[in-house]
């Protein structure tokens, strides 16, 4: 099977159309539709579905996309093990987490990181819709709070954190300190939304504390997707809500409120492929989180 063509096919079927697997391969449209053409026929099948709205693969095109997916996450792996010095780490790294833990913690470390390391290339993938599949290569490490199911990939656990009551100095200043659980009553909270993803279990609390037994839950007045969202809610000024501790740490104007109500406990894994495990560039990362933590600075 021809090289240039599996190449070209591979693009096409990642872009889904001849126009857009052009542009990322700076070749002509038509010069894709001749190796997709040839291709197609040197295996005697079609590979794709052509229609108006675009391209869809065939059940042969899906079997041969999954074989050259394979294929160029090793030739991926093999160019950064080959780029990588072990007494300089160089080379790409990707390192994916949720939005809240990776926008409000770590993305204000990685200047320090970066000043020891100059060579490696560091990009931060931040999700909380869905994990990337480190097998395929689509991150080369994970911070996580759930440790993995695949076999092929090893975790390390980092450190555990729980959720705290929070308010800001403007909220408190407008509204004042509740003093016991069923004050909530006369306050403004920020809840998880139903429709969050990750779903984190028993995060909204603070809407059933300090009532009775059988009695309604109370009204949130902001419902919100993501932990990170919540965090800005209540920086602004506009309620209460239970956020991972490590939050007030990086801001002063957070106060804990109610601090004999505890939320949920979550750990922290770091987690990568089998295949990277001696990765320069993933051991000083790591070294350099557990020294972070090692020394309080979470």
């Amino acid at each position: 099977m021809n090289w240039d063509k599996l190449r070209v096919f591979h693009a096409v079927a990642e872009a889904g159309s001849f126009t857009h697997a052009a542009g990322l391969l700076n070749l002509s449209q038509s010069a894709v539709s001749r190796q997709i053409s040839g291709l197609e026929k040197s295996l005697q099948v079609p590979l794709f579905h052509r229609h108006a709205r675009g391209l869809k693969l065939t059940e042969q095109g899906e079997m041969l996309y999954r074989t050259s997916r394979d294929i160029y996450a090793k030739v991926e792996m093999a160019r950064a093990r080959i780029g990588e010095s072990r007494e300089r780490p160089q080379g790409p790294l990707k390192i994916t987490t949720s939005l809240s833990f990776g926008s409000v913690w770590l993305a204000s470390r990685m200047k320090e990181f970066i000043r020891l390391y100059p060579d490696i290339e560091v990009s931060l993938i931040l999700t909380d819709v869905a994990e990337l599949d480190l097998s395929m290569r689509e991150a080369d490490v994970a911070i996580r709070m759930t440790p993995p199911l695949q076999a092929d990939l090893v975790q390390r656990h980092l450190m555990g954190y729980r959720y705290h009551v929070f308010a800001s100095t403007e909220y408190l200043k407008d509204h004042g300190m509740p003093k016991k659980p069923k004050d909530l009553d006369k306050h403004r909270i920020v809840a998880y939304g139903e429709e969050a993803r990750p779903p984190l279990a028993n995060l909204n609390f603070l809407l059933e504390a300090g009532l009775k037994p059988g009695s309604a839950r109370r009204r949130a007045a902001l419902k919100v997707n993501s932990v990170y969202g919540m965090f800005r809610a209540v920086q602004s000024g506009l309620g209460i809500a239970p956020l991972p501790e490590y939050m007030s740490h990086e801001f002063s104007s957070l106060v804990e409120v109610l601090p004999e109500l505890r939320g949920p406990r979550f750990d922290l894994y770091f987690v990568y492929p089998e295949e990277l495990r001696r990765s320069s560039r993933i051991e000083v990362f790591r070294d350099f989180l557990l020294r972070k933590i090692s020394d309080g600075d979470f």
